[in-house]
Formats: structure tokens, C-alpha cells, sequence
């Protein structure tokens, strides 16, 4: 079977990896692509750039009914904002993402907020504003009567910047004037939810959803092993937050008590919800969880699968994603099984992320001494990788290395022996992914 994968991230480099191992695939593609999906057994990268826009999808949509594209994995958030499965579904194509109306549960953190209190889903408790002057009145009340930090996430997609954790009023009083005078997120921040800070150890839950508009009573929610993200560019949490410096699995401390409140608390009503509001929800979702305690606080949905924690869970799969997806589409209940032992991924960046930072560097990969390791480079923001072809540095988050060990230590240390065999100028990373 031939598979269209559209994006450019880590998180794409992984999923073609791993359709790439299935036997019953013959060809993955991949829209555009990057680098390292340039270089994958059975892999090809195709155009448009631009997937989110009416033209690109279009265009997708055509490739796919000319090269009878059997499944269609939507990657990134935004053409899923934008309706990218609709489409495809409407063409009579099989596509996993959910609809562009179930899309908002991460397109609009006002409407996944609206959605968490009328499901009863445990979360921080909060308030959306859309005029400036009544949220830094709410601020100033807030700092006022606590000394506890403020959340301020902008309402729209803002590519992971459209979070502030202010710990003053002058902080959140500089959130709301970049986000809603000065228009640095653009539209995302024309609204804005102000939050309680939650403190806790957080962990990502990977999920398989399927629920659709025929079938309203039936559907599911299928929970992948857990993973933890590290956002802070630095060290022990210091720093900048970022998209994600690196990631792990499974979590050690996420106690089967919080498993079991997890279920109760978030996943069980979230599915109650999605059947409820009568969403078409065929795809991944992920749960930003806060646990304090052994109870969960849920901190957002995705609406799709996590990066960097994709190049931490995949690894560890122990069934053909193809037919996780097939199971997905048609609605019927599947048995995920996980290998034994734990995958470190840290991520190295390019000098100045999560600001501006350099591109345009050679990436150097000493393959032997990569494979002595185990380790897997997953390309996250680079080009080239054709034959004879050097990879350059793109993006912020250039790669990830991902290992599998038979436990927690032996995974952090395989994976940055591994992150030793990769070099280009002014690489950066954390040295406690896992630690």
C-alpha cells in the first residue's frame, strides 16, 4: 500500500520510519518532507510546502488520487485547523486527523476550555478575554490577592510561543500588550484565557481516537504509554520554554493511581464529550497533563501526535502502525502492545534557539559509531539528504536522537553516546533528557 504523510517535523520523520517498517507498505510519502525522510528506506518527499492553504490542499488531494494514496496521516496542527481532513474525506480518500470542527479542542484554547467545564474534565481554573484593558484588571486582582504566577495563553495556534507564565504583573501586563496591542502572534492573540498556575510533574499522554458522526454511541480512546516533554531550553528546567528539548518513555513516577484517575478524571469524559458535540474524530490526540499528588489537571489538548514525544513512544511499539490506523477508520477496538525497556530523546537545536538562530549548517553523522549505539537520528529541521547530498540545518529543533534501552539509564546513556556521533556548528542540547 502507498502512504502520504503531510509535514516537515521530527514527529513526520518518525511516523514514515515506522509505516517505512511494515510489510505491507510498498512506498511512503511525504509532503514536503525534510532531510531525513529525503533519506528513509521506502521514503519520498513530495510538494506543496504549503499544506494549511486551500491551494496546497488541493493540490495534496489531487496527488493523492493520482497516485491511489491508500492512507493519509496529517502530522502538524495547522492544516488540520484549516480543514485538511475534511477535505480529503470529502474526495472519498482515507485520511487519519480529526474534522476542522474537532481541530478546535487545539485551534482555540477558549473553545477546548468552554469544552473541559461542560464535560466536567478536571483542569486549571480560568478566564478568556478579548479587550485588554478587563484582562490586566483581572491580572492586577490576581497578583493582588496571590503571589502565585499567571497563565496567559493566547486563544489561537501561535506555533508553541502563545504561552507566558507570568510571575508578576509586570510580566502578564508585557504578555497582554505583545499578544493583543502588538499582534505578535498575529489573530492567535485577539483572545486570550488567563489561568491558575498549576505546579506538579507533567506528562504527555499519546492517544488513537476514533469516533464518528454515523456511530455516535460507539468509538474509542486508546492511551499509548506515557511520555514526558522538557520544555525549558536549559538544564533543570531553566530557560525559555521552547517546543521541546528532548523526551522520554515510559514515565516512571506517573503511578498506576494516577493512570487510573487519568482515565476517570480526563480521557473518559473527553470521549464523552467528543460523541456528545457529535465531532468527527478520526486521529491521534494528546493530553498535556499536570499531577499533583496522583490526581490528573489536564493542561491542553493536541490534535494530533506530540514532538518530540512521537520519537519517544514510536520505538516502543510492538504492532503495525498500519493497522492501528485501519483499526482507527473503521472503528473497530484494537490491542496496543508495547516492547519491554524505555527510549531517552534528547533534541539538539541550532545556536540562539528558541530565538533566532543559525542555518544553513553541514550536519555530520558518524554512522558507525551511531550504530553502536542503537540509537535512531530523526531529522526534525534540515534539508538535503538526497544522494551525494549534504544535511543542512533549517530550523530551530534540527534533530533527535532516540534509544531504546533495557531500562531508564541504559537508554540515557545510549542515546547520548549516540548524540555524540552528531555534530554541526553551534549544536545545543540538554544533558538531563531522562536523568
Amino acid at each position: 500500500m502507498k502512504i502520504l504523510i503531510v509535514g516537515s517535523g521530527g514527529r513526520e520523520h518518525a511516523l514514515a520510519w515506522k509505516f517505512a517498517q511494515s510489510p505491507k507498505v510498498e512506498q511512503v510519502f511525504v509532503a514536503p518532507g525534510n532531510g531525513g525522510t529525503n533519506m528513509e528506506a521506502k521514503c519520498k518527499n513530495v510538494s506543496p510546502e504549503n499544506t494549511a492553504a486551500v491551494e496546497g490542499q488541493e493540490s495534496l488531494k489531487q496527488f493523492a488520487l493520482r497516485e491511489k494514496i491508500d492512507l493519509t496521516v496529517i502530522g502538524p496542527e495547522l492544516p488540520l485547523a484549516e480543514g485538511i481532513a475534511d477535505t480529503f474525506r470529502a474526495a472519498g480518500l482515507a485520511v487519519i486527523g480529526p474534522s476542522r470542527q474537532a481541530a478546535q479542542l487545539e485551534s482555540s484554547k477558549i473553545y477546548s476550555k468552554a469544552f473541559m467545564a461542560k464535560y466536567g474534565i478536571r483542569a486549571a481554573k480560568g478566564s478568556n478575554f478579548t479587550d485588554i484593558e478587563t484582562a490586566r484588571i483581572f491580572a492586577a486582582e490576581h497578583f493582588k490577592a496571590a503571589s502565585a504566577p499567571l497563565v496567559i495563553k493566547a486563544d489561537g495556534l501561535a506555533a508553541g510561543k502563545g504561552v507566558v507564565i507570568a510571575q508578576n504583573l509586570a510580566e502578564a501586563d508585557a504578555a497582554l500588550v505583545s499578544f493583543m496591542q502588538n499582534k505578535s502572534l498575529g489573530e492567535a492573540g485577539n483572545s486570550v484565557l488567563l489561568e491558575e498556575f498549576l505546579e506538579g510533574k507533567e506528562v504527555s499522554v499519546l492517544a488513537a481516537v476514533s469516533v464518528t458522526n454515523e456511530s455516535p454511541n460507539k468509538g474509542f480512546i486508546l492511551p499509548f504509554i506515557p511520555a514526558r516533554d522538557h520544555k525549558r531550553r536549559f538544564e533543570e528546567g531553566r530557560g525559555p520554554n521552547t517546543g521541546g528539548m528532548g523526551a522520554i518513555a515510559p514515565v516512571p513516577d506517573f503511578s498506576q493511581a494516577a493512570q487510573d484517575d487519568f482515565i476517570q478524571s480526563i480521557l473518559e469524559p473527553t470521549l464523552k464529550g467528543i460523541k456528545a458535540e457529535g465531532l468527527d474524530y478520526r486521529g491521534f490526540i494528546f493530553f498535556g497533563l499536570m499531577v499533583q499528588a496522583d490526581r490528573c489537571y489536564l493542561l491542553e489538548y493536541n490534535v494530533r501526535l506530540g514532538d518530540p514525544e512521537t520519537q519517544a513512544v514510536l520505538p516502543l511499539m510492538d504492532f503495525d502502525l498500519v493497522d492501528l490506523c485501519a483499526a482507527i477508520l473503521a472503528g473497530q477496538d484494537f490491542s496496543l502492545a508495547w516492547k519491554q525497556g524505555a527510549v531517552c530523546a534528547p533534541v539538539a537545536v541550532a545556536d540562539g534557539y528558541p530565538g533566532p538562530c543559525r542555518r544553513g549548517d553541514t550536519i555530520t553523522i558518524d554512522a558507525a559509531a551511531l550504530e553502536k549505539t542503537g540509537a535512531k537520528v530523526f531529522i526534525g529541521g534540515a534539508l538535503g539528504g538526497a544522494e551525494g547530498e549534504a544535511l543542512r540545518t533549517s530550523g530551530g529543533r534540527v534533530l533527535t536522537v532516540s534509544a531504546v534501552g533495557a531500562n531508564a539509564a541504559e537508554a540515557y546513556a545510549q542515546a547520548y553516546r549516540g548524540l555524540e556521533a552528531v555534530n554541526f556548528e553551534g549544536i545545543g542540547f540538554r544533558r538531563d533528557i531522562g536523568s
